[in-house]
This record gives structure tokens, sequence and C-alpha cells, in this order.
């Protein structure tokens, strides 16, 4: 039976990377995909790894029916025999619904590839549509570490290697930016609920010990 699913993760994790090999295993057995991705860090119509690996895709933008899409590409008598979806956390809920909508009406396999929470740790709506809605729910296996060298779990957003709780749900960035720009770090819960990163933990470890006073 064809299923809907979500491969969730944090950032840095490999999911690109498996969404990548799931697509090169099956057109290598003369499958033919269909590819989706929004916002990608390679650029808009790209679905990238961090390894280097790239492949085209179809750039989702806002309002995009994604099942009409599907049978409208099918009715050119094109093929397509299953579908991946990264960075679905970008997608909206309703877009969600219409990938398991291929699924029950098409009977195709949708792979989807996301992030579950944001830098606040609260679920990306796309994704939390996905947890509602799909077969299974898969967490990667290859974990990304937080700087301390525990297993990563949340995600963070900094400027100049600070952590911060404000801004917009949705800012395209990287965990390999410098500190200086806004970007992401991995980090385990502890150290997320302590808005430690990795340049703060430095600092503190160059700081001087304060000797304690006593009184003669």
């Amino acid at each position: 039976m064809p299923e809907l699913v979500f491969f969730s993760g944090t950032m840095d994790c490999g999911k690109s990377t498996l969404a990548l090999q799931i697509e090169h295993n099956r057109s290598a057995r003369g499958l033919v995909g269909m590819i989706f991705t929004r916002d990608d860090r390679a650029g808009q119509g790209k679905l990238s790894s961090r390894l280097g690996l790239v492949t085209d895709a179809v750039e989702v933008e806002d309002g995009v029916d994604l099942y009409g899409y599907i049978v409208e590409h099918l009715s050119q008598g094109r093929r397509a025999d299953y579908v991946i979806a990264d960075e679905a956390q970008f997608l909206a809920p309703g877009q969600i619904d219409q990938l398991a909508r291929v699924v029950d009406d098409l009977e195709m396999d949708v792979y989807a590839f996301g992030i579950t929470t944001d830098f606040r740790s609260k679920l990306f709506p796309g994704s939390q549509r996905l947890v509602e809605l799909a077969d299974r729910v898969e967490v990667l296996q290859v974990e990304a570490l937080c700087w301390c060298g525990a297993r990563a779990t949340h995600n963070a957003r900094t400027v100049g290697g600070v952590m911060v709780l404000e801004g917009a749900q949705v800012f395209v960035g990287d965990v390999t930016r410098s500190a200086d720009e806004i970007g992401y770090e991995v980090l385990c819960r502890r150290h997320h609920r302590r808005r430690m990163t990795a340049a703060s933990a430095r600092a503190a470890a160059l700081s001087p010990d304060v000797l304690p006073v006593t009184a003669d």
C-alpha cells in the first residue's frame, strides 16, 4: 500500500541527503519521481545536501495545489511513480492535505522531509500537519550533535553567535554561516533551555575565574 512518510529531525542530520538517496535508488530501478522543495539553501528549484549533492526540483510557492499539479502532470501523458517533498516544514497545512490525497487517490508513495520544530521549539504548521496525517513518522538515526557532544534535539537561531528567540518563524539560513551572520545551530535540550551556543560556551570558558573573597 502507498504511504505518506514523514522523515524528521534537526538541521544537519541528513534529511536532504536521504531524500537524494531515495531518488537515486528508485530512479536506478526505472521509476520516475516528482520532487518538490521550498527555500532550499542552493536556491530556487533545487534539492541539495551539505555533502554537495544537488538535483532539480519543483519550487513550491504559496497557494500551489500540489495534488492538482501532479494530476495536470499526469494528464499531459507524463509519468510519476512517487513524490519527494523536501523542506516540508515550509509547506502550508493545506498542501500537506494535498500530499495525503496524492497517496490515497493516486496511489503514490509520498516521502516528506523536514524539521519538526522551529528555533523557539514550536511546531512548524506543515510539520504538525504531517505528524497528524502521516502513515509513518521516521526520526532520522544520523544524529546531529550539540557542541557539548550530546545528541542535538533542538534548532537554535543565532545572531553573532548569540541565541535569539524573537523574529519570523521562517528565515532561510544554515548551520555553516559565520558567527557574525544570522544562522542556526543545533543544540541539546539542556543547552537550548540555557541559550548556550558554542560561541557563548567558548566565551564562558575563556572568562577568568573570580576568586572568593574571605574576611580576615
